[in-house]
């Protein structure tokens, strides 16, 4: 087992840790899902995540504003937090196997992620990737009232004008924590089938990922998101999203 899940293991402890095997898919998921074409509704589905991105980005401007002052007052490194994510998989699963243009096969288009940053800078030098806790250390004060707001992701309206990313879809993961989960949960990847979103199904349902066993039930999330997605999916997970913002529910 690698390194990376190795430290895993050993932070989570025994007491409750899902066995591999218990993570093993029925690949019952994963044959009806296998025909799933991406971006389904692709025009109607534009309009409404530009629409919905400007909007906000006009009427939050202020709070945009406001928070990139506080970023920067209250500890030293950059205001924004870049990473590279796996985006959304528009090949055909029938396919997948005849594509020789690709050395390795990341899962999806990736992309580069915007957040405000909450960590102190080289947070994750001696640590590496760990699963996200309460009163973690690495992040700054008002980095946890971003992250309890949710308010760290907004920066993300500019992934979604650029169209990496939609207002709702699966949560987008680090390309080589994306490599270790699907070795681990075989239906991981079928996420891939929609666009990556800053909020979702499994984000309203769901608090932060502390161990594999939460990987997995988001992933169930995402992929009941991607069996009904459509507008009215949609529209009723952004509004389903501000009680959970407003009530700090599953952030930390």
């Amino acid at each position: 087992m690698m390194r990376w899940m190795e430290s895993l293991v050993e932070r989570t402890g025994s007491g409750g840790f899902p066995t591999i095997q218990k993570l093993r898919s029925t690949g019952s998921e994963a044959a009806e899902l296998s025909h799933v074409v991406p971006d389904k509704g692709l025009t109607v589905n534009r309009a409404l995540n530009l629409l919905v991105a400007v909007s906000a980005l006009i009427l939050l401007f202020p709070v945009l504003l406001l928070i990139a002052l506080l970023v920067r007052l209250t500890s030293w490194g950059p205001i924004f937090y870049s990473q590279v994510r796996v985006g959304l998989d528009r090949r055909r699963p029938s396919r997948a196997a005849q594509n020789h243009r690709r050395e390795r096969d990341l899962g999806g288009q990736p992309f580069t992620i915007y957040k405000f940053r909450t960590m102190w800078v080289d947070a994750e030098h001696q640590s590496g990737a760990v699963w996200a806790q309460q009163r973690d250390p690495r992040v700054t004060p008002v980095g946890r009232l971003l992250r309890q707001y949710r308010l760290d992701e907004l920066p993300q309206l500019f992934n979604v004008l650029k169209g990496e990313m939609n207002i709702v879809g699966p949560r987008p993961e680090r390309p080589t924590i994306f490599a270790e989960l699907r070795e681990h949960i075989a239906e991981y990847p079928l996420r891939q089938r929609a666009k990556p979103g800053i909020t979702g199904l499994a984000q309203i349902n769901h608090h932060y990922d502390r161990s594999l066993e939460d990987v997995r039930t988001k992933v169930h999330y995402d992929l009941e998101y991607i069996r009904r997605q459509s507008v009215a999916e949609d529209f009723r997970i952004m509004l389903k999203t501000v009680p959970v913002v407003l009530l700090r529910r599953g952030g930390w």
